[in-house]
């Protein structure tokens, strides 16, 4: 259930001064207009195993072509994650237990620029925070239990804090705290929590979700706050939480943690699938707010999500079988959480022609309705799919040529 990889993020300010082996010199852009805002699909080629992403710009997701043939930004190594913060574009290595990489771009007359490389920690968890990125990097070992946090400024490009947490204080249940991610709330910082075993993410409390409070910049821990009416919030490297016009915060279980069932693993929630609310200023769930999906959605969990704006989310999510296990066949719905209303997207490509759908980095300029996701074909085909939450309808935009979508994100 759990993804194999983590993400590897900046830990330390030391630059590297080589320029990526790969960089085409002459990238074709299909709008050349200097200064124009641009949108960065990032692209798997067509392979086995082994393969870099490409960068690639365009100037429009609802229309046109972009190819990585012969084109584009390659990076350097596999395992590649992406975040769009203070106007520049980071993309991040994933170490594999090696030291890994970060290359920071900017825009400039409409194509991307290398601003410089970093030397890096592997962290799973990490935000944008003020003018910082703020990461955690997690121990699964409950023999040596701690976390280490970091903050690198990205005006600065530098490293200018970090401390360390203690991990079985978080759940006070003899398990480790591990932050399924990090976001800004206010001044503070709030960290969804698992509670796990050990590296296998098994838990004996399948049935309840915790969430941290931290001051910020100094990472002071204020307060835990918990729920029993579903299970832990967000997933393993998904942010589950997401913050509405009025301040409000709403946040998502997938209801999927696992436990040890004998020789087996096997999932245990037996809370359904829900959204929680966190009114605006407050550090609780609201008892007055429940949200159940599993029951609104007949069986459908949600195991990821991109807000729109208006309250409105698109979210992935997959159906509960009879043995309690969830199906590898991902749905796109819209969810409004304010009307209390799941909607299965239509417009989209039939379930059997579907390889895979784009998950962490879809992008929506948050007009209340619109979001854009990869739609990755079994023939070979990808396309950036334009979202109208608002009336449950896909329409095919930008046709990407050579690959598997993997991020959408934009720069002006």
């Amino acid at each position: 259930m759990k993804t194999k990889s983590l993400l590897s993020v900046l830990a330390a300010a030391i630059l590297i001064t080589s320029c990526s082996k790969s960089e085409n010199p002459n990238p074709v852009d299909p709008d050349p207009t200097p200064g124009a805002g641009k949108y960065i699909v990032a692209v798997t080629p067509i392979a086995s195993t082994g393969v870099a992403d490409y960068l690639v710009t365009s100037s429009s997701l609802d229309d046109g072509k972009v190819s990585i043939i012969g084109n584009g930004i390659e990076q350097d190594g596999t395992w590649r994650y992406y975040l769009t913060t203070n106007n520049k574009f980071f993309s991040f290595l994933y170490g594999q237990g090696n030291p890994g990489a970060v290359t920071a771009y900017k825009l400039t007359d409409g194509k991307l620029k290398k601003l410089t490389n970093f030397q890096s920690e592997t962290v799973a968890a990490f935000a944008p925070v003020n003018d910082d990125v703020l990461m955690a990097k997690m121990t699964r070992n409950p023999t040596t239990p701690t976390h280490t946090w970091y903050r690198v400024n990205t005006n600065s490009l530098s490293m200018v804090g970090e401390g360390t947490i203690k991990a079985l204080e978080l759940t006070n249940n003899g398990e480790i705290g591990y932050f399924t991610w990090l976001t800004q709330v206010g001044n503070k910082v709030f960290a969804p929590i698992m509670s796990i075993q050990d590296r296998n993410f098994t838990t004996t409390q399948p049935n309840k979700a915790w969430i941290a409070v931290y001051s910020y910049p100094d990472m002071k821990l204020e307060k835990v706050f918990t729920d029993e009416r579903t299970s832990y919030i967000g997933q393993y490297f998904t942010n589950g939480l997401g913050t509405v016009e009025n301040g409000d915060i709403y946040a998502f279980s997938a209801a999927n943690a696992e436990s040890k069932v004998g020789e087996d693993v096997k999932i245990t929630t037996t809370n359904p699938s829900a959204i929680l609310k966190i009114a605006s200023g407050a550090t609780e769930f609201d008892k007055n707010y429940f949200f159940n999906i599993s029951q609104v959605s007949g069986g459908y969990n949600i195991i990821n999500w991109t807000y729109v704006g208006g309250n409105n989310f698109i979210v992935s999510s997959q159906k509960k079988q009879s043995d309690g296990s969830y199906s590898a066949e991902t749905t796109i719905a819209a969810v409004n959480v304010v009307d209390k209303t799941f909607k299965t997207i239509s417009g989209l490509p039939k379930a059997d022609e579907i390889k895979t759908f784009t998950q962490r980095n879809n992008y929506s300029k948050k007009d209340g309705k619109t979001g854009y996701i990869g739609v990755n074909l079994k023939s070979g085909k990808s396309y950036v799919y334009k979202i109208d939450a608002a009336a449950a309808t896909a329409t095919r935009g930008l046709e990407v040529e050579g690959g598997s979508i993997t991020a959408i994100e934009h720069l002006d």
